[in-house]
């Protein structure tokens, strides 16, 4: 019997070495979901800047595409079947990704890219170079497949706050892909939401599509620090859900519960997800939170 090959997932973001952000937090998440990850970073730092002073480069546009290149020149881009991206230094490595995609989509037109577009969050507030907010809005935003912002990132992205579960759902659509043009999202995932209408003691996370929309309630665990990575870990293990051909509201829910599983084995005054001591939270989550259709 012949092995089926594999899921390929181009993966372009960041690296640490010490620590669990970007490529190094997504990568072993989508491994232990059966895809085959392929990193390509955007920098290389000692660690993330949660644990404050760090050394490393953040690489230009044209590494970038020079890797590209030499993994094109081997027919792999070819055979990918998904690109995710996270932070991005600058809008110029940006365009280097969307590059990728576009070349990806012109062999494979079922290729899915999921941008997570990272730019800050709810009391840090935004932390990315000047123009990156501009260029995830009008250039990632259209030639995106799956969007995973959290709620601060949402907001910024529709041009407003939303204070209900309603308003959450009218403001996703607002962004998703129309005919005939085709541009934009056709799965939009809200994480971190909390919202005037829900228990101040839940924190949900809402996938929205043209003509669905679910949700997943867990307890809000407050944390301090809070641990970098978890958007990283979260796009991963749900893009990886949906590649193994999960439907939405499942790889949604596993992803949820997975990160709960992760945040639950924490160790105290921890800065970065346990993802090698408690990886059984990653393909199986000790505690199985639902998706609830609204």
């Amino acid at each position: 019997m012949t092995a089926t090959a594999p899921r390929l997932a181009l993966t372009i973001q960041s690296h640490v070495a010490w620590g669990h952000v970007g490529n190094s937090a997504a990568v072993l998440p989508l491994q232990l979901l059966g895809i085959e990850a392929i990193p390509i970073h955007t920098v290389q730092f000692s660690n993330h800047t949660g644990y404050g002073e760090f050394k490393g480069q953040v690489f230009p546009a044209s590494h970038i595409r020079d890797v590209l290149e030499g993994l094109q020149a081997r027919g792999v881009l070819a055979l990918c079947d998904a690109v995710l991206s996270g932070y991005l230094g600058d809008p110029g490595t940006g365009e280097a990704i969307l590059e990728a995609v576009a070349s990806i989509r012109q062999g494979r037109p079922q290729v899915r890219y999921l941008c997570d577009p990272v730019m800050g969050d709810t009391g840090r507030g935004l932390f990315v170079r000047p123009g990156i907010p501009e260029f995830l809005r009008q250039r990632a935003l259209p030639n995106t497949d799956i969007l995973t912002p959290n709620q601060f990132e949402f907001e910024l992205l529709i041009g407003h706050a939303v204070d209900s579960l309603e308003a959450a759902v009218d403001g996703a659509r607002s962004l998703l892909r129309r005919p005939p043009d085709r541009l934009g999202p056709e799965l939009i995932v809200i994480t971190s939401l909390r919202t005037a209408d829900l228990p101040p003691d839940s924190i949900h996370t809402m996938a929205v599509t043209a003509d669905q929309a679910w949700t997943v309630r867990t307890p809000h665990i407050e944390l301090s620090p809070m641990p970098n990575g978890m958007g990283d870990v979260f796009s991963s293990v749900l893009l990886g859900r949906l590649l193994n051909g999960s439907p939405v509201p499942d790889a949604l829910a596993h992803a949820v519960s997975c990160l709960y599983g992760l945040i639950s084995e924490l160790p105290e005054g921890g800065r970065d997800l346990p993802l090698v001591s408690a990886q059984h939270q990653i393909a199986h989550p000790t505690t199985v939170f639902h998706a609830i259709s609204i």
